[in-house]
């Protein structure tokens, strides 16, 4: 009966080898390295766009990174397609299948981010002001994205390369793609913002360099190293591109929740004036810093739970997924202590006062639980995404965009403004990222239960 749990596994696949617990925190821990990068710079950019002392030019990035959010959450759902299929393919001892759909892969995710960055572009000002931009916010919003948004499909492809690599269980060079584009915008942002003070523009240009280092260091890693990519056919693009999409259509429209959800919160917060909106803001970019160790696991456990359930090893399936619920649980909740600590330090760092310091704060004593459940919330969308239920992702990840945050939101904001806007976003998270972990047990389960029987896996 437990014949289909110890197959062999291929000389390949290194996540089918070794203590699962081990990945996951190597995993975590290398891609944690390149995401904190990055997210600390977002945070210094935004800290020194904060010390020009403009609180519209706040407000307007706190805009922009709402509109680039929709974008760059397409192209993390067309990197989670790809990493997933050649986890699958490298699990099952395939490298020619592996290599080929690297290849169609990363042609079909360039030319998706082609075509959304050519319909986002000429809208830009109409949807920043979708979104409550006003006068001098709308104007630095849309100047921010007169320069970034137009290098989205080099940014999609430095994505695609990176999660290659964590499909080949190089954790260190998938660390490098943004450790080293972190690295870069953090040596030439103070430059440009301060010193020659170029403001917004300076931020978008060095946005625009960090793109190009992740898509150089990307590439020599999955070429001059692993020589993961064989340069497709027409045949190889057409054939591989409903398999890509039947993983990261549904991957792209879970992404797309998120910031469908965020939306609608700042357009309510909008309504509360630019203190309010330059408070999100700050939000924004100081919990990405706190919270990216759950990003990076979001993304590093699909290619272990992937490459295990290529080898049909349903057991190391379950374990891994349990590991990250409890580690996410465990990280969440020291992080929120230190946020709570830290809140004075934090509004201090910024020079915020009036009602944007006591949002920030209390988003920091309180607010921080919303993260709670959405880290649970990420690993169960990896599980779904790898283990062909990408659907149920897509369903958990829109229910709390709409379901889970507008009753809540619209309800939160009437009674309490601004902080009743944060608390409902964390009551309807905590609803979805419950069920989404019961539902990712009784997926895994049913998986299990299938492969003992010896009947067919989806």
């Amino acid at each position: 009966m437990s014949a289909p749990l110890e197959i062999e596994a291929p000389a390949g696949a290194v996540f089918t080898r070794g203590s699962t617990l081990r990945h996951v925190l190597v995993m975590t821990a290398t891609g944690s390295v390149g995401l904190m990068a990055i997210f600390c710079v977002e945070l210094l950019s935004i800290l020194y766009i904060s010390w020009i002392g403009d609180p519209a030019l706040m407000a307007g990035i706190g805009f922009a990174g709402q509109v680039m959010f929709f974008a760059v959450s397409i192209n993390i759902g067309l990197s989670i397609g790809v990493s997933a299929l050649v986890s699958r393919a490298l699990g099952a001892g395939d490298r020619g299948a592996a290599r080929r759909l690297a290849g169609s892969g990363l042609l079909t995710a360039f030319a998706i981010s082609c075509f959304v960055t050519a319909l986002a572009f000429p809208w830009r000002y109409e949807l920043l002001s979708a979104l409550g931009a006003r006068g001098g916010s709308l104007a630095a919003g849309a100047l921010y994205l007169d320069w970034t948004l137009p290098t989205l499909p080099l940014m999609s492809l430095g994505m695609a390369l990176a999660g290659l690599l964590r499909a080949a269980g190089d954790a260190k060079r998938a660390m490098y793609v943004t450790l080293f584009g972190a690295i870069a915008v953090a040596a030439i942002d103070p430059v440009l913002i301060l010193w020659l003070k170029m403001g917004i523009t300076g931020a978008g240009i060095a946005v625009n360099v960090s793109r190009f280092v992740w898509f150089a260091v990307g590439l020599w890693g999955a070429v001059r190293v692993h020589a993961m990519i064989r340069r497709p056919a027409m045949a190889d693009l057409k054939g591989d591109f409903m398999p890509l999409m039947q993983i990261a259509g549904p991957a792209i429209l879970a992404n797309l929740a998120a910031p469908v959800a965020m939306a609608y919160a700042l357009s309510v917060m909008a309504g509360f004036g630019e203190p309010a909106v330059a408070a999100g803001a700050i939000i924004d970019r100081v919990t990405p810093v706190a919270f990216g160790a759950l990003f990076a696991m979001s993304g590093v456990v699909g290619p272990i739970i992937g490459q295990n359930f290529g080898a049909r090893l349903f057991g190391r399936v379950r374990s891994t997924l349990t590991q990250c619920f409890a580690l996410s649980a465990v990280y969440v909740c020291v992080m929120w202590l230190l946020l709570r600590a830290g809140s004075a330090q934090i509004v201090a760092l910024f020079g915020a006062t009036g009602e944007t310091a006591e949002l920030v704060t209390f988003f920091c004593a309180w607010g921080a639980v919303i993260w709670v459940f959405l880290g649970c919330l990420f690993a169960a969308n990896a599980a779904f995404n790898n283990l062909n239920y990408a659907v149920l992702s897509t369903f958990f990840n829109w229910g709390r965009a709409t379901l889970g945050t507008i009753p809540f939101v619209w309800l939160g904001a009437r009674l309490y403004g601004p902080r009743g806007i944060i608390m409902g976003i964390a009551v309807g998270a905590a609803v979805f990222g419950i069920a989404a972990i019961v539902c990712a047990y009784v997926i895994t389960a049913r998986i299990e239960k299938k492969a003992a029987a010896n009947l067919p896996i989806p």
